[in-house]
């Protein structure tokens, strides 16, 4: 056994005990894919189930490109929000029952979760094994795309001085007695209803030494917190918004390429870049089928789907988001391991939202 794994195994029983505290996430009762697509051999039997927190018609191509190179297979893509993919998984491993074949998801805290409460089956192949240490958790749960958390605005409606370059240069203009964000006018994600919101917003939280003022103006001018990202993103097209904060730069990049009064920034103080997980639930009917989804999708050809739909998104100068710098430092990437799970904690999650949510004057879920 390898030293990788002897301490990925030891840090597995080191928090075994703590998932028991861990508290049920907010769901909606009898959730349901918020929408459904086929591709390959409508014919075939079964269909390989693919759920996945990420839009159909973000992700539906790279599934469409797999199932072009695998003759006789048919493929359902469901998508789900991410708070109830990962109840409904979390339910057809407790019971024991078959349910998708591949999961994948932008709130990778939940994904790392649902590994170390053994709903996973292992995966293991070259491709995987390339991976550097952050992406491959347990040769169970796998990083697959590279997305950042970006700034969105409405270049239209805000003229260049107004126009946040960092953290810092949006706290100065939040702070000024005339800021045109009062009232509604900056939208970021409700932490209570999007996996991956809650995710930025608590790693912000840790990085960023500008969180608690950010805040405090949200809330004090009115901020709107939703869901979810492309609501988020048009809202600042329509004029509804004149910026969106922290939200999916992969959905971001891929309405500015058909809006051009959208401009898409990178944070000059930093940028959180997260890798959307994908795993192979335990007692997957089409395992195989869905491990090698999971090798094209890190395959070169697959790599470049990703990238041709904004899921692997470059970050530096004369890059897909111009960022001021090249230096490493200034990306935090967000890494899969049992680290995200202190935000799932049931004392420092409920401290956490309920800071959140009175900020933003909104109802805090039982």
């Amino acid at each position: 056994m390898t030293q990788r794994h002897e301490i990925k195994r030891f840090l597995t029983v080191a928090i075994a005990a703590a998932l028991l505290l861990l508290p049920p996430m907010p769901t909606h009762a009898d959730a349901q894919p918020e929408a459904i697509a086929r591709y390959g051999d409508p014919d075939a039997q079964p269909q390989m189930v693919l759920r996945g927190a990420t839009d159909i018609k973000t992700f539906g191509p790279v599934v469409e490109a797999f199932a072009a190179r695998a003759p006789g297979l048919g493929i359902t893509l469901e998508q789900w929000n991410s708070i109830d993919l990962y109840d409904r998984t979390l339910k057809d491993c407790r019971a024991g029952r078959p349910g998708a074949d591949l999961v994948i998801s932008s709130a990778i805290d939940l994904q790392v979760k649902l590994v170390n409460l053994g709903c996973a089956a292992p995966h293991v192949s070259a491709a995987t094994q390339a991976l550097p240490a952050d992406r491959n958790w347990r040769d169970e749960l796998f990083g697959v795309t590279q997305e950042p958390a970006v700034m969105v605005y409405n270049r239209r409606l805000l003229p260049p001085a107004l126009r946040p370059r960092s953290r810092f240069d949006l706290l100065d203009l939040l702070r000024q007695t005339d800021t045109p964000f009062a009232g509604g006018r900056i939208a970021t994600y409700d932490i209570q209803a999007s996996g991956v919101g809650y995710l930025f917003a608590f790693v912000d939280s840790r990085q960023a030494s500008t969180f608690g003022s950010l805040i405090e103006a949200f809330g004090r001018l009115d901020a709107v917190a939703t869901c979810c990202s492309a609501e988020i993103i048009q809202g600042v097209r329509s004029g509804q918004y004149l910026m969106a904060y922290n939200v999916l730069g992969s959905y971001a990049l891929d309405l500015a390429a058909q809006y051009p009064e959208l401009e898409v920034v990178a944070p000059s103080d930093y940028v959180l870049v997260l890798s959307r997980a994908v795993m192979v639930p335990k007692g997957a009917r089409l395992g195989a089928a869905a491990g090698a989804l999971v090798d094209f999708l890190l395959s070169p050809q697959g790599r470049d789907v990703l990238s041709d739909n904004h899921l692997i998104v470059e970050i530096g100068i004369e890059r897909d988001i111009p960022f001021p710098s090249e230096s490493v430092a200034a990306l935090r990437v967000i890494p899969l391991s049992p680290v995200l799970l202190l935000g799932l904690d049931r004392q420092e999650r409920g401290r956490f939202v309920d800071a959140w949510m009175t900020a933003f004057d909104l109802p805090i879920a039982p």
